[in-house]
């Protein structure tokens, strides 16, 4: 039984998600603001979260930095209607994805499951060798699927559960051009939608941590009008 923390300070949103989820069989933690969620994931860390951005104390955005300090778990955050800047730096700072509000229940629930099926493919439930499984050596690059472990140059990269997956469906096929609708295909599954900018914000945050472990890495470059390309070096 997977445990998802609810993080939102809307008391009604809550109950109402948490017994939805708990009816689809899940375990439900609830918290009304991010500094009582830190506290309780600094003792346990949950399988999975879901975080309102505006919250007192601590919001989402504070919430998702100190949690990414020590976990990669998927994150999935909950944005007013207007709030397009706060999706894109929350996606930039490790977000896996984003549901507006008012949103629907249902969908909500496809896209914790969405996420979760891919975290438990990558921590190895699904055992069987494949292309997708086995360990990929690019250069510098090494990809352990079954472990979801990526070394840089003999140094670890701490990466979400999406960012893992673009770069691996980049790493594949070293030379050859990835579209945006081809990494939304390997990223999400077909029921749930998202935007070019999503992807982007994801190869952008890829980028990054890549370039924190070494600030010469150049190898996902951007075709602009088509995709995205990893070039081994």
């Amino acid at each position: 039984m997977s445990r998802i923390a609810l993080v939102d300070d809307d008391r009604n949103i809550l109950t109402s998600v948490a017994m939805t989820l708990e009816a689809e069989g899940f375990e439900v933690e609830t918290y009304n603001d991010g500094q009582a969620a830190l506290d309780a994931f600094n003792k346990r860390m949950p399988d999975m979260a879901v975080f309102d951005i505006k919250m007192p104390r601590m919001d989402g955005m504070d919430l998702l930095q100190r949690v990414r300090q020590k976990s990669a778990m998927p994150v999935i955050f909950l944005t007013s209607k207007d709030d397009e800047i706060d999706e894109v730096l929350g996606l930039r700072m490790g977000a896996d994805d984003y549901v507006k509000k008012p949103f629907s229940q249902r969908l909500l629930v496809e896209r914790i499951r969405a996420l979760l099926r891919r975290q438990d493919a990558l921590a190895g439930e699904e055992i069987e060798e494949t292309e997708e499984t086995k360990v990929m050596i690019r250069g510098e690059l090494v990809m352990d699927p079954l472990r979801h472990a990526v070394k840089w140059k003999g140094q670890d990269v701490s990466l979400t559960v999406t960012e893992f997956l673009l770069l691996q469906a980049l790493a594949q096929r070293p030379g050859f051009v990835k579209s945006r609708d081809q990494l939304m295909d390997v990223a999400y599954d077909d029921q749930v939608y998202v935007d070019d900018r999503t992807i982007d914000s994801h190869i952008k945050r890829l980028r990054k941590k890549m370039r924190n472990t070494d600030n010469e890495f150049s190898a996902i470059e951007t075709l602009y009008g088509i995709g995205y390309r990893y070039n081994e070096e």
